[in-house]
């Protein structure tokens, strides 16, 4: 099992609008094309439950409650249980599955993605859950770089977000140039008139 690829889906979940039910179905990609398929109004409910408590997980994590942060996870592995099976076509396409056949769209992706958060929590700590530093985004990510530094969800966000702190400090700093302790004086005209 892709442990990573199952905590992605719940990055991509809480990443994701949740207003009705095409937004649901944008969740899936096309290798999930049955979920997109079978969704229903019954697992959009389920899904922002879900959003909500996964999003507590990433918060928790980034401000250093990692006991609140296993907490929140275990109880949604029970909520959410992996039952393993094995499915496939033949033999050389064998691979596993997290719940049973038959189970809701809901019941399984996310006891995918709370299974592969909670591995990633277990594997790497939950300092590695991340919530965008930019204050226009929210976006959470899986911190992957190699000495746990990163702040962002995305370049995209880390440019704005740089570029915004320089033009503030540019302000700030002309500003400072042009306060009235520095202000040149008015001109003075050096020809009097002569009465």
């Amino acid at each position: 099992m892709n442990f990573d690829a199952y905590a992605r889906t719940g990055v991509d979940l809480v990443n994701s609008r949740l207003d009705d039910l095409d937004d649901l179905r944008a969740l899936f990609p096309d290798d999930n094309a049955w979920m997109r398929d079978e969704v229903s109004e019954r697992d959009l409910a389920t899904f922002r439950r879900a959003q909500k408590r996964l999003r507590d997980v990433f918060e928790y994590g980034t401000s250093g409650r990692d006991a609140q942060a296993v907490a929140e996870l275990n109880a949604m592995l029970e909520a959410y249980p992996v039952q393993p099976r094995i499915s496939g076509h033949d033999s050389s396409d064998w691979h596993m599955h997290v719940t049973s056949r038959g189970a809701s769209v809901s019941a399984e992706y996310l006891a995918g993605a709370v299974w592969g958060l909670s591995v990633w929590l277990c594997e790497y700590g939950s300092a590695r859950f991340g919530v965008c530093a930019d204050d226009r985004c929210g976006n959470v990510y899986l911190d992957t770089s190699s000495n746990c530094c990163r702040r962002f969800c995305s370049e995209r966000c880390a440019t704005r977000s740089h570029v915004a702190a320089h033009r503030a400090r540019k302000r700030a700093a002309v500003g400072e140039q042009v306060t009235p302790a520095t202000r040149p004086a008015a001109p003075t005209d050096s020809l009097t008139p002569v009465s």
